[in-house]
């Protein structure tokens, strides 16, 4: 079997040595610029980072309030275990 960097012999260029693969490579670079540029015209000008990271925290304060006993033992694993990040002085919010 022919090794993978080299292509059969070519019977038209009689010379028997096979031709050798090329490096292909695509910069993306400019197209990682119109997409990120393609998402913050989506989100407009009036999208606050600060504003959706504070709507996260409380989203995950809510999430976390209320448990029972059981629920806030496995929380506390999970802190514990370091899956979940400490909320709260280490307790989830009452």
């Amino acid at each position: 079997m022919a090794p993978h960097d080299s292509l059969p012999d070519d019977p038209a260029r009689g010379d028997g040595s096979g031709s050798t693969l090329t490096d292909f490579s695509v910069d993306l670079t400019s197209l990682e610029v119109l997409r990120r540029a393609q998402v913050m015209q989506a989100l407009g000008p009036d999208w606050d980072p600060v504003e959706v990271l504070q709507g996260e925290e409380a989203a995950y304060d809510l999430l976390y309030s209320g448990l029972d006993s059981e629920q806030q033992r496995l929380y506390d694993e999970l802190v514990a275990a370091g899956v979940l990040p400490v909320r709260g002085g280490g307790h989830a919010a009452p």
